[in-house]
């Protein structure tokens, strides 16, 4: 498995795109003036408690207030076992309005919500996620080997005896690290804590106490391992940036990073704009020949897999069930690419055989495998529906990118031109009956009016007959379809 990461950077914007054997797995992007929050500490206020959701409203100087739930408010640590979870005190005894919290941001503001806010603040490096005032030593769950789990454990616990005053969690990146990269990274924190803890002291409320790296470095910080070949950027001011940060963070790999300095475009050399197009579209076609439709909406994200022009060359049980092996493969790229979060519904094809769909279900977490956000996946339930989760913090790419239609309003249909011609005609008999007046105007779409005039010109002098009054029909280019005024003259 080859990776590369491509880094674009602009005046106005910054992009980041994973690519491995070729193809884009992930992208993501800052744009001026819509920088994201996530992993930022402020000094909060409490605006409003609300006992009947066990949450608080805090003001941290962002447009809208952001929310804090009970549950994310940090506690005394205590024993507890999952079957016996210790009781969640009311929200009213953790909190009151007009006091003053230090809150990190856990989930950017999506769509009309604010931002989701916790007190149980973390700082991430490159090996190490610093826990402040914690007891905790931990080991991320990605990495799977018992020998190398216990190896981390142990030096971060004889680390931590010997300089270390906070809680720790080994990041999957330090897999294969020794103790010296362990005791630099939780050097390194402590003095970042250590600032921070300053400016809480002297920081006013609505003030951001920590913001995280600039998106190149960050992408440097968490994508960067042993499989990325290369990492090329654009910029020679950003270039000389990740060098630095990698001189003192990634000796061994600051060789790895190169500066791209073509005439073409970087995204354009590699084929990422065109990816990013598709990316856009509900469509997305398998090399089979068959395709997954998606369709994300507030509540879930539905993925139909359909066979399309794939026919196979055995039987249809085979075909449907190699079309949902690469089906599996595609959803998991797409979810990564796409930024899609939340509740996620997938339609498979329906298999009859239970050894193939145990082979889809174990192809699709295979392939989720490599996907940085947490995902959990149901078994394909009785109607062959495959229900998964997967972790949302920032928007998906789509509502980055790309705003509701102002002509269908977000719906993805219009109605049919002979629909609002049947509008027209009811709207005409309402205000006839209302109002009073020789003549009426109907100012339509072209489309609309050209409907009525040459296929329903019957019905207007029917309907001109039963109101007694002229009716006139006016074409207005700037109408979209569903548009109509009728006026009265």
């Amino acid at each position: 498995m080859s990776e590369e990461i491509l880094i674009n950077v602009t005046p106005t914007e910054t992009r980041v795109a994973v690519v491995e054997n070729g193809m884009l797995q992930e992208v993501s992007l800052e744009r001026n003036g819509q920088v994201g929050y996530l992993g930022n500490i402020y000094k909060g206020v409490v605006s409003r408690v609300l006992p009947g959701m066990q949450a608080a409203f805090i003001d941290i100087g962002l447009s809208r207030t952001a929310f804090l739930h009970a549950s994310d408010i940090h506690r005394v640590e205590r024993e507890q076992t999952p079957e016996n979870p210790p009781p969640e005190p009311p929200i009213a005894s953790l909190v009151r309005e007009g006091s003053e919290v230090v809150v990190q941001v856990i989930k950017d503001p999506l769509g009309t919500k604010g931002a989701r806010l916790t007190t149980n603040l973390s700082i991430p490096s490159r090996f190490l996620v610093l826990l402040p005032e914690s007891e905790t030593i931990a080991v991320s769950v990605r990495i799977e080997d018992e020998t190398t789990r216990e190896r981390l454990h142990g030096l971060l616990s004889t680390l931590r005896e010997q300089q270390g005053t906070h809680g720790y969690i080994v990041r999957t990146n330090a897999e294969n690290v020794n103790d010296f990269a362990l005791a630099a990274d939780m050097s390194y924190l402590d003095k970042v804590w250590e600032s921070v803890d300053k400016k809480i002291a002297n920081s006013k409320p609505g003030e951001c106490i920590y913001r995280d790296f600039s998106l190149p470095i960050r992408a440097l910080r968490d994508h960067m391992h042993k499989e990325v070949e290369k990492v090329r950027i654009d910029s020679i001011d950003e270039f000389n940036n990740l060098k630095d940060f990698a001189g003192k963070f990634l000796p061994d790999w600051s060789q790895r990073i190169d500066c791209y300095s073509a005439d073409r475009p970087i995204f354009d050399m590699y084929g990422i704009e065109d990816e990013i197009e598709n990316a856009l579209h509900r469509k997305s076609v398998l090399k089979s020949g068959g395709h997954l439709v998606i369709d994300q909406t507030e509540a879930m994200t539905t993925i139909d897999v359909n066979t399309g022009g794939y026919t196979g060359h055995r039987t249809l049980e085979e075909t449907i069930y190699k079309t949902n092996l690469e089906a599996a493969h595609a959803i998991a790229r797409q979810l990564r690419l796409r930024n899609l979060g939340g509740i996620i519904i997938i339609d498979f094809i329906d298999m009859n055989s239970e050894e193939h769909k145990r082979q889809v279900m174990l192809a699709l977490e295979r392939a989720l495998e490599r996907d940085h956000a947490k995902t959990n996946i149901c078994e394909i339930s009785s109607l062959g529906l495959v229900e998964m989760t997967r972790k949302r913090t920032t928007e998906s790419l789509g509502h980055v990118l790309c705003e509701p239609c102002p002509v269908c309003s977000g719906r993805g249909v219009l109605k049919s031109a002979d629909t609002v011609c049947l509008e027209v005609f009811r709207e005409i008999l309402r205000s006839s009956r209302q109002f009073e007046a020789t003549r009426l105007l109907v100012v339509a779409s072209t489309g609309v009016v050209d409907r009525i005039l040459d296929d329903q010109s019957t019905t207007v002098a029917e309907l001109e007959e039963v109101i007694g009054k002229t009716i006139r029909f006016q074409r207005e280019d700037q109408y979209t379809q569903e548009q109509f005024d009728v006026v009265l003259l």
